[in-house]
């Protein structure tokens, strides 16, 4: 009996996919790699736009010196893995990302239109798997805010990892952030 030899998926590395960027690969493309795929990002509308920036605001009334938020900026989880957060929360200043980009999150926000099922499953367990405690997604669809956190392995998950707490909040409810506790955040301020 013969065996089918089958064909290997070759995971891109941050290396490779910056010399790529570099060449010009990407030239008016939205991209980010994860877990070794570099990954087309959706358009834009409005209302996704909006609400980075309502996040944006509201988190940085909450986090004061010692953080920094980002938007849509890289974030080095693994040797192939830089996914570009809609809102990532990070220790530090902005002169301390000059020469590399952050490797941890004190918070992630997605906010999610289109994306909601990606968000969800792949770039929840990418997330969980980095460590990350504290991943919110903006449901704008629905006008909710989902707090996903107390990451856990999980063979079934995408990565083998999912949050083992999930908890939705309303507009009229306020939810802190576990880096920022007894400082609170109202959802409807977060959205469009």
């Amino acid at each position: 009996m013969t065996s089918v030899a089958q064909p290997k998926v070759h995971l891109w590395t941050r290396q490779e996919y910056h010399r790529m960027a570099d060449l010009g690969l990407f030239e008016g493309r939205r991209v980010e790699l994860v877990e070794g795929q570099v990954i087309d990002m959706a358009a834009m509308k409005s209302p996704h736009a909006v609400a980075i920036d309502l996040v944006d605001q509201a988190l940085k009334a909450v986090f004061g010196a010692g953080y920094y938020i980002r938007q849509q900026k890289p974030l080095v989880i693994s040797d192939i893995s830089e996914p570009e957060p809609d809102v990532a929360v990070v220790p530090g200043t902005i002169r301390d990302y000059a020469e590399t980009h952050p490797t941890t999150a004190v918070l992630i926000v997605e906010v999610a239109d289109t994306s909601l099922s990606y968000d969800r499953n792949i770039k929840g367990s990418l997330y969980a798997k980095a460590g990350v405690a504290d991943y919110w997604i903006l449901n704008l669809v629905k006008r909710r805010l989902e707090v996903r956190r107390q990451p856990v392995a999980d063979n079934q998950a995408t990565y083998g990892w999912q949050y083992g707490e999930s908890v939705l909040y309303d507009p009229g409810q306020q939810v802190s952030p576990l880096a920022a506790e007894g400082v609170w955040v109202t959802v409807e301020d977060l959205l469009p």
